[in-house]
């Protein structure tokens, strides 16, 4: 299965709406629309795109109100495409936290490119400089490729679920660093999601099955990876105070959530 990023268009006029998803349709996004700003709010928080973009001028509210209520819980990339070209229009939006800003009428390339330009500095938001510089994310014998959306393992594609692969993309983002469940569910399905952690742990589970394949000798928790985790049994003294996460076995895959290696 091929994971592509997906892209949410805010736009009420649905011709031009329906020309920037088929443009991003063909250039290897997913392409979901939004002609209002509620379907617009209700659609970021249950789709949680990877991009937003988003046009001021919506029948039901003032993009930037959108733009606003998004930055109180997200650092997901907003590109807006408005008809608005002031110089205030735009200050107005990049101070809300815009992460571009474009103004109609746009050519087809330079949206692509600021599309990119977006994505690309959401990699540098937690400091990972590997991931900025390449795109990728190497620990011992296992690769995360930002660019082809893959998880790599002794050079062989682990074939992950969207979910899957966006729940290691974010680990690896954040590498060495201990996330809370509610941090995770948080980024990945947005401030709406429930806070029962059982979806996040199947996930987990998963990867961590798909990832830990025999054999044994070769397993990948066999390398020197951090030991320090945010969740481990209630036994273990260095359990993270805030979250515990029972499991007979840490494994790998429990030490993954602090991802650097060992020196």
């Amino acid at each position: 299965m091929t994971i592509r990023e997906k892209i949410l268009v805010i736009e009420d006029e649905k011709s031009i709406s329906h020309f920037i998803s088929t443009v991003l349709n063909n250039n290897g996004y997913e392409a979901m629309q939004a002609q209002t700003g509620e379907e617009a709010l209700s659609m970021i928080s249950s789709h949680c795109p990877d991009l937003v973009i988003l046009d001021l001028g919506l029948p039901d509210m003032d993009g930037l109100d959108i733009l606003r209520s998004l930055r109180s819980w997200s650092s997901l990339p907003v590109v807006v495409v408005s008809a608005r070209s002031h110089e205030r229009d735009k200050v107005a939006a990049l101070d809300l936290g815009a992460d571009d800003y474009l103004t109609k009428p746009f050519g087809t390339d330079e949206l692509l490119a600021r599309v990119r330009t977006a994505i690309r500095h959401t990699r540098t938001i937690s400091g990972n400089d590997e991931i900025a510089r390449n795109g990728t994310y190497t620990v011992g014998e296992l690769v995360i490729d930002y660019n082809k959306h893959q998880v790599r393992v002794r050079g062989e594609n682990v074939h992950l679920t969207l979910s899957e692969f966006r729940i290691v993309a974010l680990l690896g983002k954040y590498a060495g660093k201990v996330l809370t469940y509610d941090f995770i569910i948080k980024e990945l399905w947005g401030p709406r999601a429930s806070g029962d952690n059982q979806i996040l742990r199947v996930n987990m589970a998963n990867i961590r099955r798909k990832i830990e394949k025999p054999p044994p000798s070769r397993s990948i928790s066999s390398q020197r990876w951090a030991s320090a985790t945010a969740w481990r049994r209630a036994a273990d003294p260095l359990r993270c105070p805030h979250r515990r996460m029972k499991s007979s076995q840490p494994g790998f895959f429990m030490r993954f959530l602090c991802i650097a290696p060992q020196k």
